[in-house]
C-alpha cells in the first residue's frame, strides 16, 4: 500500500542571525485510511511537523510528499489549491465565523474554491451536519453554540471538500473530558465511515491511546513510534 504521507530528512530551522533548529531529520510515513496521534511536550516540534505536512510551512531540509505530490518545492498557489483539495484541518480554536451559521460555515472551504453553491454541494453539507449530530442545530449562529457544536461545526467544515487527510491539533484542547470523549468517539467514526486519514496532536496520552499509532516527538526527533494494527 503507498503512503499518503511521506518525510524524509525532514530538517527545520527557524531564524537566520539567530538559528534555533525544531526538526533534526524526520523520516515519517503515514498509510492511507489510518489513524493516528502525535504526542509531544510543548517546544518538541510537534505542531511544526503537523504544519509541514498539511503545507503551512516548509522544511529547511528535506522531501515532504502529500497523496503522491512532492510539496516541499511547490508554488504558494499550487500549494493553496492541493491544500485546499486534499487536506482538512480541525484545530483547537474552531475559528468559525460567528455572523454566519453552522451551516454556512461548514460551506466557507467550498466558496473559498470559487465554485457555485449546487444541490450536490447542498446535500453533502446537509449530509455531513446529520454525521456530526447538529441536523437540528444547523441553521443556529456560531457565535450562539455550544463549545462542543462549534467543534464539531468545524469538523463537518474539515470534511467539506471531502479530502483525504484530516490533520487535528489539540481537537479538544478547550473542551471539558466528557466532550472530548464525545468529539474522539465522532472523529473515529468517521475515519471508518469515510476513509478519511487522520493525524492527530495531543498532549494527552490518555486520548493518544485511542488511536491505531502513537508517534511521539521528542527535542525535534522522534522518539517513540508505535502501532496497534
Amino acid at each position: 500500500m503507498d503512503n499518503i504521507i511521506n518525510l524524509s530528512k525532514v530538517s527545520k530551522i527557524y531564524g537566520t542571525a539567530v538559528k534555533t533548529q525544531v526538526l533534526y531529520d524526520v523520516d515519517l510515513a503515514i498509510k492511507p485510511k489510518s489513524f493516528n496521534g502525535i504526542i509531544g511536550a510543548s517546544g518538541s516540534g510537534k505542531s511544526t511537523l503537523l504544519n509541514i505536512v498539511g503545507t503551512l510551512d516548509r522544511p529547511t531540509f528535506g522531501e515532504v510528499e502529500i497523496n503522491g505530490i512532492r510539496t516541499d518545492q511547490m508554488k504558494k498557489n499550487d500549494l493553496a489549491k492541493l491544500r485546499n483539495e486534499t487536506i482538512g484541518f480541525i484545530f483547537q480554536f474552531h475559528y468559525l465565523l460567528p455572523e454566519f451559521t453552522a451551516f454556512e460555515n461548514v460551506l466557507m472551504p467550498h466558496f473559498i474554491k470559487g465554485q457555485k453553491f449546487d444541490k450536490r454541494m447542498n446535500d453533502r453539507a446537509h449530509e455531513l451536519m446529520e454525521l456530526v449530530g447538529l441536523s437540528k442545530v444547523k441553521n443556529n449562529l456560531a457565535g450562539n453554540m455550544s463549545g462542543g457544536q462549534q467543534q464539531r461545526t468545524a469538523i463537518a467544515r474539515a470534511l467539506i471538500n471531502n479530502p483525504r487527510i484530516i490533520l487535528a491539533d489539540e481537537p479538544t484542547g478547550n473542551l471539558d473530558s466528557e466532550t472530548t470523549e464525545v468529539i474522539y468517539d465522532l472523529l473515529r467514526d468517521i475515519n471508518k465511515k469515510l476513509e478519511t486519514t487522520f493525524v492527530i496532536i495531543t498532549h494527552d496520552r490518555r486520548i493518544a491511546e485511542k488511536t491505531d499509532r502513537i508517534i511521539e516527538i521528542k527535542d525535534g526527533r522522534i522518539y517513540n513510534d508505535f502501532s496497534r494494527i
